[in-house]
């Protein structure tokens, strides 16, 4: 039987950060499965999936955990691999706007009420091209539960984005 670990690291951004973990899991007979990485702030961070058979299983975390003693932060969690599909259903939302505190709480905690997934969030800062002020850039990819509607989101998304004043715009993935 296969099981998935989900792995997160961090550290010093280095050339090779990734190497080294990608040839621990190939050496114990892991399958690199899908990962999202970045550079922030002068440190490297990561979450993967790998699959892995159960007897290797063991001996792949052991090899893992040793890239700590390098200075990488690893956190491990293992479960069966999921062996049926659920259809689901997915929003992209887009809010741009001036940067002010809050904006991702205010976003969040509406989303939590309505049972919405943050399946993932990418935000950053850019400079506003004519007035040099800070501008707030968020995309996220949202699962929606199976009561409730696109334009129920919408309508509830864009009361909060008025009153925060940040643009607002959500796309139904197929």
């Amino acid at each position: 039987m296969n099981i998935h670990l989900v792995i997160t690291f961090m550290g010093r951004d280095q050339p090779g950060l990734v190497e080294s973990i990608a040839s621990i899991v190939t050496r114990e007979g892991g399958n690199w499965l899908e990962s999202r990485m970045s550079h922030l702030g002068g440190q490297f961070a990561g979450v993967l999936r790998v699959a892995v058979t159960e007897d290797r299983e063991a001996a792949l975390m052991k090899s893992l955990l040793q890239l700590q003693e390098s200075g990488l932060s690893v956190n491990l969690r293992s479960e069966p691999a999921a062996s049926e599909t659920v259809s689901r259903s997915f929003v992209t939302m887009e809010l741009l706007g001036s940067d002010q505190v809050g904006i991702v709480s205010r976003i969040s905690g509406l989303l939590a009420s309505l049972g919405v997934n943050v399946e993932e969030l990418e935000t950053e800062l850019t400079t506003a091209p004519m007035s040099a002020g800070l501008l707030f850039n968020a995309r996220g990819l949202l699962q929606l539960p199976s009561n409730l509607e696109l334009e129920q989101l919408r309508k509830e998304l864009e009361s909060v984005a008025s009153d925060l004043m940040v643009d607002l715009q959500l796309h139904k993935e197929i």
